[in-house]
């Protein structure tokens, strides 16, 4: 990777991706895009384009103008909007993909895509998931990211792209606040422990989803995109995860650190629906094995660490 554009930049994954990116490339050499500009002073230096994925020609002219060889596709609507939304969800998730995929290959620039625990459904395994098994998702935003899948592995096979991927599950971030996923709980939790003491969880008791803590994940997103090709039998759309819990755990674990700590219950039907079509776990192996996927943080880890640099965040405001 020599010039970089990240697509949807300012979401969840896109903020810290380009922080990291741009540490390790040079500020000049990541372009970061969004459809929106809030939260843009967060990336610090380096380019800023307004890019709306569904515009086909304003994607190619990044490329030349930059001279990208490689696309992170982070650019997407979230699970519960998704729901709210399907139609505009399968325009942005798939419609957007296929634009830049198709720029991709006329470009000859490599491509990032993000998956997601939502391209499994009802039918798949829900403990240890395998890396290959039954995808049959009951929500529009995991039909786009199953659809996702199978567009990179056709590009990849037919065209002959470096496209690469990897299947996301809840992610945890004190640097991004909540933006509409069905596990957005486990990040919510944290906001609330520390500026209300309580929380009402709208997942309920008992339910288990797979989670990360960013930083593995934006160091996984990396570490996959800078692997030796030759050794992917894969390629797009690897299981990968650090931790599972259910909303209880995470309150527990939040009380070794704020020992006042309450939660209650006031559970989204909507959203535990979509949650309750999901793994409880999934098996990581194979990221493990053709690219090296370690992920370092376990769930108190990254309680200690979400709360310090929260407070921090919170209380100066």
């Amino acid at each position: 990777m020599k010039n970089i554009l990240v697509t949807g930049c300012l979401g969840q994954i896109g903020t810290e991706l380009v922080k990291k990116l741009r540490k390790g490339y040079g500020a000049d050499h990541v372009v970061g895009s969004d459809v929106k500009t809030t939260g843009v002073e967060k990336l610090g230096d380096g380019p800023f384009e307004i890019l709306d994925v569904r515009e086909s020609q304003t994607i190619a002219g990044l490329v030349e103008k930059y001279n990208i060889d490689t696309i992170m596709h982070l650019a997407g609507l979230l699970s519960a909007v998704g729901e709210m939304k399907p139609q505009l969800a399968w325009q942005i998730n798939a419609g957007g993909l296929f634009n830049v995929l198709e720029v991709a290959r006329e470009k000859r620039t490599a491509i990032f895509f993000p998956s997601s625990i939502a391209a499994f459904g009802p039918g798949t395994p829900l403990d240890h998931t395998p890396q290959d098994t039954i995808q049959r998702p009951a929500t529009m935003y995991g039909i786009t990211k199953v659809t996702g899948e199978l567009l990179c592995d056709y590009y990849h096979l037919k065209y002959g792209l470096d496209t690469r991927g990897v299947r996301f599950p809840g992610l945890i971030s004190y640097e991004t606040e909540p933006g509409g996923g069905t596990t957005d709980y486990a990040v919510d939790i944290y906001y609330k422990a520390i500026t209300d003491g309580h929380y009402d969880s709208f997942i309920a008791a008992g339910t288990y989803m797979d989670m990360m803590y960013m930083p593995d994940a934006i160091n996984a997103v990396v570490q996959l995109m800078e692997a030796d090709g030759a050794k992917l039998k894969h390629r797009n759309a690897f299981n990968i995860s650090a931790m599972s819990f259910e909303p209880e755990e995470i309150a527990a674990s939040i009380r070794k650190f704020m020992p006042n700590f309450t939660m209650g219950y006031k559970v989204d039907p909507v959203r535990q629906a979509i949650a309750e079509s999901w793994p409880n776990s999934l098996d990581v192996h194979a990221a493990k094995e053709e690219w090296g996927f370690n992920p370092q943080y376990d769930l108190d880890k990254m309680t200690e660490d979400m709360l310090k640099h929260l407070k921090e965040k919170l209380l100066k405001k």
